[in-house]
């Protein structure tokens, strides 16, 4: 078994329940990590037998690009495509963070981690 992590993937969106966030937008990560056996790709060298990574990126982006006011909504819509694109592979973990939420307080991130 192994442990593939795409990390720090950055995005700009308009997540939140504010009305001023659908219009302002602000700073996001996500970090992608899927466990499996990559046995195949380690013999074959071969894209098509592991999880790709710029797919991997284009699944949270385009998830990301979609408005919700929550961000657990969020994670779960990423969660399920990559489960759908590599249904043989995982578990799976999807960790969503919201950079200087704004909330009362000085506060560096909000952050919902998802498995499955």
């Amino acid at each position: 078994m192994g442990l593939i992590e795409v990390n720090g993937i950055k995005a700009y969106a308009y997540h939140g329940c504010l009305p001023e966030e659908a219009c302002i937008g602000g700073h996001y990560r996500v970090d992608v990590t899927v466990q499996g056996d990559f046995s195949k790709a380690e013999l074959s060298d071969d894209l098509a037998d592991t999880v790709d990574y710029g797919r991997v990126i284009a699944i949270v982006l385009e998830r990301m690009a979609v408005r919700s006011k929550l961000i657990e909504h969020v994670a779960a819509r990423i969660l399920s495509g990559l489960k759908a694109e590599w249904p043989q592979h995982g578990p799976w973990r999807v960790r969503l963070t919201k950079e200087r939420p704004p909330i009362e307080g000085d506060v560096e991130a909000a952050v919902i981690t998802l498995e499955g």
